[in-house]
């Protein structure tokens, strides 16, 4: 009977290191880089400003002609906080109307987080390199970024590269947190 080997999470996770700029190197001696991108409310433009948009996001698709990952990460509000500045404004107010209006406010702001219909959306896009020596790949996804950043300006998108690698783990950690808990 074989006995099933349990790994470690440093021999299950698949980098070896975090290097800076958004850029992680793989066990498989690959680079990939993590960018953040804070879209724009496509709902809130004009007829003529969403055909511009698409236009420019066919030109993005046509022009990136290299493999992209989207990674889209949900995350509930903690809305305690909120709720405890509504909660000591009504206390210093001391009304009976504002109370009750409150208290319908907190409840129904409680109903919509456990719903999950109030959460946050970061998004991000994965490019990864070409299997070569550090220096070549690391200038080739700073390449594909740059390219990736100045088309999907064009659209009215920011396009953030991650600089610290602390928020680079978080980012990672809350990733594979969210999986865990998807999972279980």
């Amino acid at each position: 009977m074989q006995k099933d080997k349990t790994m470690s999470l440093q021999e299950w996770l698949p980098f070896n290191a975090i290097l800076e700029k958004g850029i992680i190197k793989l066990k498989s001696e690959e680079y990939i880089k993590l960018m953040k991108i804070i879209p724009i409310n496509y709902n809130l433009k004009s007829d003529m400003e969403k055909e511009g948009i698409l236009n420019s996001y066919k030109t993005f698709l046509k022009t990136c002609n290299f493999d992209i990952q989207i990674l889209i990460q949900s995350n509930k509000e903690d809305l305690s906080k909120h709720i405890s500045k509504i909660k000591e404004s009504v206390k210093q107010e001391n009304r009976l109307n504002l109370l009750k209006i409150s208290e319908k406010y907190i409840e129904f702001i409680n109903k919509l987080n456990n719903e999950k219909k109030s959460s946050s959306k970061n998004f991000y896009i994965i490019i990864k390199g070409a299997k070569s020596t550090e220096e070549l790949s690391i200038g080739e996804l700073n390449e594909k970024f740059f390219k990736i950043k100045e088309c999907l300006s064009r659209c009215g998108n920011t396009v953030v590269e991650i600089s610290d690698k602390e928020e680079l783990k978080k980012i990672l950690f809350t990733f594979f947190n969210s999986r865990k808990n998807f999972l279980a």
